[in-house]
């Protein structure tokens, strides 16, 4: 091939947070009333002062330690200034030169694509255009949504390496439940960065780059490809017929199968960044990262535990063994120790002191993995390891907090609430089929929680002949 493709990702992605990224409305993707979710905040009233959003900040931060990344020690935010009708304060805040994240990368293919910054920002609205009557509306529901951008070093060269590393950015994401990464509803937005340039003899010339192009409008993984594939094409043709690639922004036009330009690209300087004097510097010390290095002895663990029960295995389910023991622990992780340490007045961060030891909870995650101890009876052993140090096993014997499982013991239990909720039954069998749900929680406050909530499940959907 006479001509090398060089491509770069910028990739949006909306965090799955309950409010948005400097207010209290609600983060609600699939709110559908227009201008519902907002406020003086959001909409940019004169007066009005932004917070951050902690919870936006620590699923960045997760993402960047998932795809290697450093996290900075001292960061801020910028204001981006331009002028759109979607962006109500006339400015998006923004990070510019000391981003959250940097310097990781993510392999696919056996290479490695380089990371160059992670940072944080709030979205913006969005625009309806109805061209019949010649007008445009705007929805501010999405404006200050809490918006992570992913930016990568030019190291992918063709777009199957596109399509490859966005599926699997977009895995880590539902995975860390950091984002849903749903793209048919904006929440992950893919921006492609392109140039093609003639292969060259020597080494020196060989590394220069050739004209960037930037391709907007992609609202799948799949078009993405498309348009890389198209653009290459595109791109080949005008080198071959000695013309030049004139760097601009194009969109990509699903029915046509082409891209299209829109706009000459914007250089940083055009946006005037300058610090957002209405929100602090942010510090992160050394002991702000304590609980990943927790967390790696507790997945050294787990890992074990999963070999042993693959090894017992033939079924290959059991592949994704160490993935679900990580998803559950990390889950617990995050829900459950905030509340634990701060009813002891430690810090999240500051694990010295702490009682519950890496090996034990991962010993109570196998306990919970294996449906021994339901997740009630879990956070009241997790309670207990807090005060005591305990193992877990030792805790729940001690407690009789095991979960029931035992089909015989638990049929009893189910008839029993049957009889007693006759209402709810007789809704069940007129085809309220979520009813299952209610008379699943009568089970459980019968046992004290330490029913098996699926196994009360098969056995009430049987008892019910539904």
């Amino acid at each position: 091939m006479k001509y090398q493709p060089t491509i770069g990702l910028e990739i949006h992605a909306e965090l799955k947070t309950k409010t948005k990224m400097f207010c209290d409305s609600l983060n609600d993707p699939d709110e559908k009333h227009p201008n519902t979710n907002i406020c003086p905040v959001c909409m940019g009233f004169p007066g009005v002062l932004p917070v951050i959003n902690e919870e936006a900040l620590k699923k960045t931060i997760l993402v960047g330690f998932a795809l290697n990344c450093q996290v900075a020690r001292q960061t801020n935010f910028d204001r981006k200034n331009y002028f759109y009708p979607d962006l109500p304060k006339g400015y998006q805040i923004s990070q510019y030169k000391r981003p959250l994240c940097a310097n990781g990368w993510l392999e696919i293919g056996g290479k490695r694509v380089i990371i160059t910054r992670i940072h944080l920002e709030e979205d913006a609205g969005r625009l309806q255009h109805d061209a019949k009557d010649n007008h445009s509306l705007v929805d501010f529901n999405r404006a200050g949504v809490p918006l992570m951008e992913l930016v990568t070093d030019p190291d992918l060269n063709s777009a199957e390496e596109v399509k490859e590393f966005a599926e699997k950015l977009k895995l880590i994401l539902k995975y860390l439940n950091a984002s849903d990464a749903n793209m048919e509803k904006g929440q992950m937005r893919v921006e492609v960065n392109i140039s093609v340039k003639r292969k060259e003899q020597n080494e020196k010339e060989n590394q220069k780059l050739g004209t960037k192009v930037e391709i907007k409008n992609l609202n799948s993984i799949r078009a993405a490809a498309q348009s890389v594939d198209y653009e290459i094409e595109r791109q080949t043709e005008l080198l071959e017929e000695g013309k030049e690639v004139k760097q601009e922004t194009r969109g990509w036009d699903e029915a046509g199968q082409k891209t299209f330009s829109q706009r000459s690209k914007e250089e940083a300087h055009d946006y005037r960044y300058f610090p957002e004097p209405d929100l602090p510097v942010l510090n992160f010390g050394e002991k702000y990262l304590h609980l990943g290095d927790y967390y790696e002895r507790v997945a050294s663990e787990l890992d074990t535990e999963a070999n042993r029960l693959h090894q017992n295995q033939n079924e290959k389910a059991e592949s994704h063994l160490p993935a679900k023991l990580h998803s559950l622990s990390a889950n617990y992780v995050i829900t459950e120790f905030p509340p634990l340490m701060q009813a002891k007045g430690m810090e999240i961060d500051d694990l010295e002191g702490f009682k519950i030891s890496p090996e034990a909870f991962a010993e109570l995650m196998v306990l919970v993995f294996h449906q021994k101890l339901s997740s009630t009876g879990a956070k009241a052993v997790l309670k207990e390891m807090a005060e005591t140090g305990l193992h877990p096993e030792a805790i729940m014997k001690e407690k009789n907090l095991g979960q029931v499982s035992d089909t015989g013991e638990l049929q009893k239990i189910v008839e029993e609430v049957i009889v007693k909720n006759s209402k709810a039954v007789e809704d069940y069998k007129k085809g309220k089929v979520e009813v299952i749900k209610f008379l699943v929680g009568q089970v459980m406050a019968a046992t004290k929680g330490k029913a098996n909530p699926s196994v009360a499940q098969e056995i009430l959907t049987e008892l019910l002949g539904l």
